[in-house]
């Protein structure tokens, strides 16, 4: 009777609450903590498909160091800086987002991923979200001639192969295509040169016979470029750098 009662007592109830406070902080700080990290800092990225072969793979993963603050820097109008990433780069494109720059759901859609550690989201990331080799740079001139890119940089007389300016070598996967195919489709394997613009990237797949990128999309901004793939964690017989 007497540890009962002490169990309802005023003291024992002020000890409940402050635990429940304390837990309810504590999965609160962690929340922000792992989407500052996700947000601002890095994120881990599972690669669905084979758009990027031969180098990765459906079922790597890699680590992604954000851009968010280098794009909220661009947004402001600080276009002068150079950005964090350099031709031959594996970036992280996200074709939606300006659907996400609903708050209130962006914020649901952090404690959702929160729960499931990435695997669900309320966007569907996987139709939105694509890794892609950064070919050219604002003021370029690109075309393509047998799935080669062409690139005329803003500061060059010159029109070079993507393999002589990119920083690290890289092989992509040249499909075959009938010898009669229409050449103004993105499969026959040829494009008419474009000028980029400004704060403007040229973007492409690996495997060339997957035309979801710059082919289709067209030049993509520097705020729609999430991150950069920085290092594969899995499988761990191919971890190094991408």
């Amino acid at each position: 009777m007497f540890n009962k009662s002490l169990r309802y007592s005023y003291a024992a109830q002020k000890h409940e609450r402050h635990r429940f406070l304390r837990t309810v902080l504590y999965v609160a700080g962690l929340y922000l903590l792992y989407n500052s990290l996700i947000s601002f800092v890095c994120s881990i990225w599972a690669l669905e498909n084979d758009a990027m072969r031969p180098g990765l793979a459906a079922g790597d993963r890699l680590v992604i160091a954000s851009l968010a603050i280098p794009s909220a820097l661009s947004t402001m109008g600080a276009r002068d800086q150079s950005p964090p990433f350099k031709r031959g780069n594996i970036v992280l494109v996200d074709m939606g987002r300006k659907e996400r720059e609903n708050w209130p759901r962006l914020i649901m859609d952090g404690l959702v991923r929160f729960c499931t550690a990435q695997r669900v989201s309320l966007y569907g990331t996987g139709d939105s979200l694509y890794l892609k080799r950064v070919i050219g740079f604002p003021g370029d001139e690109i075309s393509m001639t047998n799935f080669v890119l062409r690139v005329k940089s803003v500061d060059s007389p010159y029109t070079l192969t993507e393999f002589e300016l990119a920083g690290k070598p890289y092989s992509p996967v040249i499909p075959q295509v009938p010898a009669l195919w229409d050449e103004s489709i993105p499969f026959s394997g040829s494009m008419d040169r474009i000028s980029l613009g400004e704060n403007e990237y040229f973007v492409a797949s690996d495997d060339r016979g997957n035309t979801n990128d710059s082919r289709t999309w067209g030049p993509v901004d520097l705020d729609m470029i999430r991150g950069r793939a920085v290092f594969r964690i899995w499988p761990l017989t191919r971890m190094g750098r991408p």
